[in-house]
């Protein structure tokens, strides 16, 4: 799978100047741009302060805040003349250009500050996000504008499954984003009122850091690709591929709850990835949830399963909506018995396994370990 981003983020622009240009001696200081409270030419000033924003959060690796980066295209009084509108459209293009240049030359570890949901986001969710902010107040502007605009269905369809991965994929990509963010309708769907975009998490874990898998990746993970990381090299092992497999159908039929879906455990000193960890599906209505994880064949021995399942269980009980994970470990699969013990889980009692062979199909061969937060 290929670096993503870069060129989408510079498609993006390119397919907002060419809808926008038609318009240019029009004034957009007095056109509303669409259902937003603001004109045209403030939301073309918006966009072009989000592109260089997330070049800067991104490149700066900038934490616990935003970095004060602001658009001024009215004059500051200094020399500089405001922008007339093919100046906003150059303004807007020399941003896209930025950010496309953070992205690609971003590490794959790299995170700069985001407030939701998890405060960072890595170079892909900067460019989901920029890519996102330019298409929508492009359709905002044209609508305002009674230009025609929809972008390249390709596009819409990759930041769905990067930064939208709770809301379920439509028949077509851009009415689905448009519903998705409050300026469409759907047929089958209530109108949304209140949105948000989903950044994947990264959590250390010692030697290993956690690195939430977006419905993107896990699609190309469950087909045979890399999911955009570099792997060691007898990685990753069949159950990271049958885990991404289920992230996809979670995803498909608009149930996935993406933190309790997969993460790729990449360990630190290399950037490589070394297996895959996470959870069956949200926890249920006792606030349970079960817990999975595998290691490519190299990187085992190491105490990087025992690190990551000990980093994600310590996550998830922090939260409210879980208090008992769960583990089910074959009789003789000795080695895993001894990661989740290290990482803090108790084998179940006699009767707690015999309720979960009568009622979760755990099988006779199995033990059941516990761990309560």
């Amino acid at each position: 799978m290929r670096a993503w981003g870069g060129d989408e983020v510079e498609e993006a622009v390119a397919s907002c100047v060419a809808a926008l240009r038609p318009a240019v001696d029009r004034d957009w200081a007095s056109v509303r741009a669409g259902r937003v409270e603001w004109s045209c030419r403030t939301t073309a000033a918006h966009v072009a302060s989000d592109l260089v924003g997330y070049a800067g959060q991104l490149a700066g690796r900038v934490q616990e805040r935003y970095a004060p980066f602001d658009i001024t295209v009215d004059g500051d009084g200094d020399g500089w003349p405001a922008a007339d509108n093919p100046g906003l459209l150059q303004v807007i293009e020399t941003t896209g250009a930025l950010l496309a240049a953070a992205v690609r030359t971003a590490p794959r570890d790299a995170r700069g500050f985001h407030p939701f949901p998890f405060r960072s986001a890595d170079r892909e969710g900067f460019a989901a996000m920029g890519i996102v902010e330019v298409l929508l107040h492009t359709h905002d502007m044209a609508e305002g504008l009674g230009l025609p605009y929809e972008p390249p269905a390709r596009l819409v369809e990759d930041v769905l499954a990067r930064i939208f991965p709770h809301v379920r994929p439509g028949a077509a990509a851009w009415p689905t984003l448009l519903w998705a963010t409050g300026r469409g309708e759907l047929p089958d769907r209530e109108p949304v009122t209140k949105w948000h975009w989903y950044n994947n998490p990264a959590l250390p874990a010692g030697p290993v850091t956690l690195h939430g898998v977006t419905p993107a990746a896990a699609r190309d993970l469950a087909v045979g690709g890399d999911g955009g990381f570099d792997w060691v090299e007898d990685g990753p092992f069949d159950g990271t591929r049958d885990a991404a497999g289920m992230v996809v159908k979670a995803y498909e039929a608009g149930v996935l709850r993406p933190e309790w879906g997969m993460f790729v455990v990449v360990r630190n000193e290399d950037q490589l990835a070394v297996g895959g960890i996470g959870f069956h599906g949200a926890p249920d209505d006792e606030a349970r949830a079960e817990v999975g994880y595998d290691l490519a064949p190299s990187a085992r021995g190491h105490g990087y399963a025992t690190e990551a399942l000990r980093a994600l269980s310590d996550w998830a009980l922090a939260r409210d909506d879980v208090r008992t994970l769960l583990a089910v470990i074959d009789d003789d699969n000795t080695p895993s018995q001894g990661v989740v013990t290290r990482a803090g889980y108790t084998r179940a009692t006699t009767d707690e396994e015999r309720m979960a062979q009568e009622q979760h199909g755990m099988e006779a061969a199995q033990h059941l370990y516990i761990r309560r937060g």
